[in-house]
């Protein structure tokens, strides 16, 4: 099996999806297919005002995360080498609309599906549904914008 996407990238520091930020969510994305999978166990300390329930911000920032990861993914792909490869490609979040039809219960993993719905030069459309228990909890739909090296760099 290959290596997660976010494990094959260099100098990602995010909370969300980083394999190094050692008090982040560390989610963890690969291919299936042209659909990209993620499975995710939250923990008590990801619970909405009941404890019975993912906190929906936790939910939006998976979704965000594991989108952002997949298009980073595609465009290596595309370009027809390994994920992590130099030159560096990146993307940030240019949009991203979270529809949630059910609470997410808190002591199951929750599964997340990205799918690639257009592509251009500077934008990767991507549409991503989150489940749990059987049960799907969540569709987002996300505008990915590659961004330059220097954004890396703070620039």
């Amino acid at each position: 099996m290959e290596p997660a996407f976010q494990d094959q990238l260099k100098g990602n520091h995010c909370w969300g999806c980083s394999p190094t930020n050692d008090s982040g969510l560390n989610i963890k994305s690969f291919w299936s297919g042209d659909e990209a999978i993620c499975s995710w166990s939250p923990g008590e300390q990801h619970s909405a005002a009941t404890p019975l329930v993912l906190n929906g911000g936790i939910i939006g920032t998976i979704i965000d995360c594991h989108c952002i990861c997949t298009a980073i993914a595609d465009a290596y792909r595309r370009e027809g080498r390994p994920i992590g490869t130099e030159p560096a490609i990146w993307y940030a979040t240019g949009a991203l609309n979270v529809s949630y039809q059910s609470p997410s219960p808190i002591a199951q993993p929750v599964t997340l599906r990205a799918r690639i719905t257009e592509t251009t030069d500077k934008r990767t459309n991507l549409s991503c549904s989150l489940a749990s228990a059987g049960k799907q909890r969540a569709t987002a739909e996300l505008v990915a914008v590659r961004v330059p090296q220097e954004w890396m760099a703070g620039r």
